[in-house]
């Protein structure tokens, strides 16, 4: 694995876009759009799209008739017949095809971006951006050799209220942010998912398709589609499905790259379905220069996990900022204006005669804002249009989902771990390097 800048990056990838792309699109010009994947996040991400009028749909892409039949009634209605395809490779060899939005299971998101990217398209693909750390980095290495415009689906980053609120604490305003904290909580016990029995495929052929570079394994309803999410041949669950997400706006906001350290406990303590991964979990981060960031998960409890259940929480040494789905607030923060006071009999009676001492040096504050993943797409048409970085471009996308990942490695290992973000590996366990990629089932290979 190549060591990985930002300004390496973006100078090759403006080198080889200039080359491969001979002139900016009009301002008002339309994109042409593939879309590969269709169910549950993918009709989402598609609605989202179709709120612009300059991206058009040409070619649609599922392994399920019954979703291409969906995506396709909603073009119809804007008059588009867009092709059909149930094999990608075939949808890349489409010409009029400028960009594809992949929006399949996370262990397919690196081998139909990757062939994207060489086929020529400008790629948006869902989070998490991949199913292993080497799958990242090869990501983000494809992309700067093609040149391709990129963005991952971590949209956060293009919601305006998020974007003040991270411009608020880079400010300095909160002061010296300590810790960071994101909140997964929602109570799915005690069936959960279910335990469905393993059976005969509906469609063998269908399922082997949906494998792809995964190993072979009996068929369970549970493991395909959405549910596939709690099963880590096709993903780390909610540390990377909703946990990507906290990491990824955390670390924007506090303007971190790589962590230095990692740890995780937790496991499968209450939940009565067939599930493979915890449904209890915290995951530690810390970085250089005093940082921490934690994601707490349970999924047998919906009591709030703050103050105010907020999504997030980020705490400073002058005020504590609640992140909420559609609005942000600071809190002011007691600041001494002397040393705390020995806590000897004999002091205390000087302690309780200055408490007044302590007050608050910044004011609460409210912004009211959306999440919509719209917001992203148009950063996405934007940049294809203008060629220019994308909010969450593929190497953002890349550290804040491989954070997620190194926690699981962490968990699955029972270690404390020690991260080289320049190298890629782990400084302190080769046991856990074992894990940064898997091997893929024949012929699907990483190249």
């Amino acid at each position: 694995m190549v060591e990985l800048t930002r300004r390496q990056f973006a100078r090759a990838a403006g080198a080889v876009s200039a080359l491969s792309y001979s002139r900016v699109r009009g301002a008002n010009e339309r994109v042409r759009v593939g879309y590969i994947g269709l169910g549950n996040r993918g009709d989402q991400v598609q609605d989202a799209f179709l709120e612009h009028g300059d991206q058009e749909t040409v070619a649609i892409c599922d392994l399920r008739d019954d979703y291409l039949d969906w995506a396709e009634a909603k073009e119809k209605k804007r008059n588009l017949s867009p092709k059909r395809f149930r094999d990608y490779r075939k949808l890349l060899e489409v010409k009029d095809v400028d960009a594809v939005v992949i929006s399949t299971p996370d262990h397919w998101h690196a081998l139909m971006f990757i062939d994207a990217c060489r086929a020529g398209k400008d790629v948006y693909v869902e989070k998490p951006l991949s199913l292993t750390i080497k799958e990242g980095g090869r990501m983000v290495e494809v992309a700067r050799e093609t040149g391709r415009v990129t963005q991952v689906g971590i949209h956060r980053r293009s919601s305006p209220f998020l974007i003040e609120a991270a411009k608020l604490v880079q400010s300095g305003y909160l002061g010296h942010i300590t810790m960071a904290r994101g909140f997964h909580y929602r109570n799915e016990w005690p069936r959960g998912i279910g335990k469905p029995n393993d059976a005969q495929p509906p469609n063998p052929a269908e399922w082997d398709q949906w494998l792809g570079p995964a190993p072979m394994q009996p068929y369970n309803r549970n493991k395909t589609y959405y549910n596939f999410r709690w099963f880590y041949n096709f993903s780390t669950g909610q540390l990377s499905n909703f946990g990507v997400h906290y990491m990824d706006m955390l670390r924007w906001a506090l303007g971190l790259e790589w962590p230095k350290s990692v740890t995780a406990m937790g496991g499968k303590y209450a939940m009565e379905d067939n599930r493979e991964i915890p449904d209890t979990m915290e995951a530690l981060w810390e970085y250089d220069g005093g940082h921490m960031i934690n994601f707490s998960q349970s999924n047998a409890s919906i009591a709030p996990g703050n103050a105010q259940g907020a999504e997030m929480i980020v705490r400073g040494t002058k005020g504590t900022m609640y992140l909420h789905e559609s609005r942000w607030e600071v809190v002011p923060e007691p600041v001494s204006d002397s040393a705390l006071f020995p806590r000897s009999p004999i002091d205390r009676e000087g302690e309780r005669a200055n408490r007044g001492v302590r007050k608050p040096m910044i004011e609460g504050r409210e912004m009211k804002g959306s999440q919509d993943t719209a917001f992203h797409a148009r950063d996405f048409l934007d940049c294809v249009k203008s060629r220019q970085k994308c909010n969450c471009d593929i190497l953002d996308g890349h550290i804040s989902t491989a954070a997620t990942l190194m926690a699981n490695i962490a968990h699955r290992t029972r270690t404390y771990l020690n991260w080289d973000g320049n190298g890629q590996r782990f400084t302190n366990s080769e046991e856990a390097n074992r894990w940064l990629q898997y091997e893929y089932r024949a012929p699907y290979k990483l190249t």
